[in-house]
């Protein structure tokens, strides 16, 4: 057994957790990450996307109750159906358009450049959705906004569902998050910051654990019993570091922006693509 690849493994699942849930890019990360330790080969892209169930795991845990008794009540009560089917509804459109276009994507987005380009664009559009550089009204610290129109994702309609599945489309290109597109498109299309936030969690359970087991079942010939170990470390440590990252965010979000990830999206952008153009830092082969 080869140590050091498990704990490559081990790394990787921890930036893997990290980063899923935060507006910074899990795959933007992995694939720097991977670019550094080596992990960029095609069996690695399927040990990248594969981790990803571990973090789910820990969304499901931490919204545990909620999800259960929306199925218990899927049968009596329409709010139950509702919710169900707005998160259906959300989920189509990352199907289809990854069916269409994840070979090409794969092909010729999975670049650390491209990754630190959208990194900056990403963090200039969190920066301009939280309203950031605005007037500020006199005596407060904070720009004005207008109150969202839904507060919570039960009060969802399924058009609003669909507009948020449109939105997280754009995270296929590398770089761009996930949780960054839903969240922040969310509260564009007017959902709180809760609801936008809590709807991301609840769409990246059937988006994350869907493309994983398409990836595993197609890349099915790449993978052997031997690579069962590190994928396992990977998992292990993707959901250990993901349950901590997301208990965290949520209290995070009661009384905080998200400023702060643009800053950091735009600045570890700008080292990625002056390290890299400079031969400073090699990340990739």
């Amino acid at each position: 057994m080869d140590i050091v690849l498990l704990i490559k493994a081990a790394v990787m699942g921890v930036v893997e957790g990290l980063t899923e849930f935060l507006p910074i890019s899990s795959t933007g990360h992995l694939i720097l990450a991977g670019a550094l330790l080596g992990m960029d080969d095609e069996k690695s892209k399927v040990f990248d996307i594969a981790i990803q169930t571990g973090a789910i795991f820990a969304v499901i845990i931490v919204y545990w109750q909620k999800i259960a008794s929306t199925v218990v009540a899927l049968p009596t009560q329409v709010e139950a159906r509702r919710f169900a089917l707005n998160v259906f509804i959300a989920f189509v459109p990352a199907v289809v358009l990854g069916l269409v276009f994840g070979k090409f994507i794969k092909a010729y987005l999975f670049t650390p450049t491209v990754v630190a380009s959208t990194f900056i664009i990403g963090g200039f559009i969190i920066l301009w959705a939280e309203g950031w550089g605005r007037a500020k009204p006199e005596g407060e610290e904070e720009p004005a906004v207008e109150p969202a129109r839904i507060e919570t994702v039960e009060a969802m309609s399924p058009l609003d569902a669909l507009k948020v599945g449109l939105v997280q489309c754009l995270a296929m290109i590398p770089g761009t998050s996930r949780s960054g597109a839903t969240i922040i498109g969310g509260m564009l299309l007017g959902l709180s910051r809760k609801a936008a936030t809590d709807f991301s969690f609840y769409l990246a359970i059937p988006t994350l654990m869907g493309a994983g087991a398409y990836s595993l079942y197609k890349e099915r010939e790449l993978l052997s019993l031997a690579d069962v170990p590190v994928f396992a470390v990977g998992l292990v440590f993707s959901f250990l570091s993901a349950w901590i990252c997301v208990r965290w965010l949520l209290r995070y979000i009661a009384s905080h922006s998200f400023v702060p990830f643009a800053w950091y999206r735009i600045v570890f952008g700008i080292v990625v693509l002056v390290t890299a153009w400079t031969g400073t830092v090699t990340w990739a082969a």
